[in-house]
């Protein structure tokens, strides 16, 4: 009854209603409430401690930055959402903030298009390198869909392309990468395709936070490559699985394009299908069988290893 009541109390106040009604729709810093509130900032951080406290939000740290978005694991998420979705649309102080919302995002996904203009021709020779990405993705459904997934997380999810994919196969899905500017590119396309569901977060693939856990499917979508102890990623990947999960490895086989460390940071020229086997087997999964997609001059690689159903973390 107590959580219930703090709840409740965090909610009654108008100011508080309309942080929250926010943050249900969008990650937003202080900064960002402040000026679509036009409050001081202090007085916004108050309201929005009551909220955290009350269990109407929580707080996660973006290198210096701090987002505020619904609580997703407390108790009180139903009747945070059913306050907030009796809520009329059309009152004119909340279609105001929805309008500067509207604004506030058209800005961000300007400046967040603007830094990928700048990689983009870079980028779009490399993909012309290697399978289309349609035939990939298409393999990457097919096993996927092979068994029910309930929850996905993308590990190294860039521009949040494997989120948008597998999203509305999961009601859980999840991206980390260590790049703020890939992340914000993230969350504009989850944003315009409705994947509310689908978060975003900054973390290192290396060493991922301990309350990423029970994962159904965990993916690395061409990005072990960038990593400098690929065999480590696999493991944390590993241990963020439920029981029974999957882990799907999407990289280049072995190849000589040594021009792929200098112009695209790459750490390593691709795997060999022993080679991520052996990861498999060190993080205690059972591999599935690969499958080749050639390309111009680059073959991907599609592996799958699967978490024993009795088998508990892999720490």
């Amino acid at each position: 009854m107590n959580a219930t009541l703090g709840c409740l109390r965090a909610l009654a106040e108008p100011t508080r209603l309309r942080l929250a009604r926010l943050c249900a729709a969008d990650d937003l810093t202080v900064s960002d409430l402040t000026d679509l509130l036009g409050s001081s900032q202090p007085g916004v951080s108050r309201h929005l401690k009551l909220l955290v406290e009350g269990g109407v939000l929580e707080r996660f740290r973006e290198g210096s930055w701090v987002f505020y978005r619904l609580s997703r694991g407390g108790a009180q998420l139903p009747l945070v959402r059913a306050a907030l979705d009796s809520l009329p649309a059309a009152d004119p102080v909340f279609a105001a903030d929805d309008d500067r919302l509207r604004r506030l995002a058209e800005r961000r996904a300007e400046r967040a298009r603007a830094w990928f203009d700048t990689i983009a021709a870079d980028w779009d020779r490399l993909r012309a390198l290697q399978a289309d990405d349609a035939l990939v993705e298409a393999e990457i459904l097919a096993l996927v869909r092979a068994r029910p997934v309930a929850s996905v997380l993308d590990v190294g999810t860039g521009t949040g392309r494997m989120l948008a994919l597998l999203g509305r196969e999961a009601a859980r899905a999840e991206g980390v990468d260590l790049s703020p500017e890939m992340l914000a590119l993230a969350r504009e396309r989850l944003q315009a395709q409705g994947l509310r569901h689908c978060l975003v977060r900054l973390a290192d693939m290396e060493r991922l936070p301990g309350d990423l856990a029970d994962f159904d499917l965990a993916v690395f979508h061409q990005v072990l490559h960038y990593s400098q102890r690929p065999a480590a990623a696999v493991r944390e990947a590993a241990r963020a699985l439920a029981p029974g999960g999957r882990l799907l490895i999407v990289d280049y086989l072995p190849h000589a394009l040594e021009e792929l460390r200098s112009a695209h940071n790459h750490a390593r020229l691709g795997f060999s299908d022993a080679e991520v086997r052996g990861w498999f087997a060190a993080a205690g999964l059972e591999p599935g069988a690969a499958r080749e997609l050639p390309g111009r001059s680059l073959t991907v690689g599609l592996w799958i290893g699967h978490k024993s159903p009795q088998q508990g973390d892999a720490r």
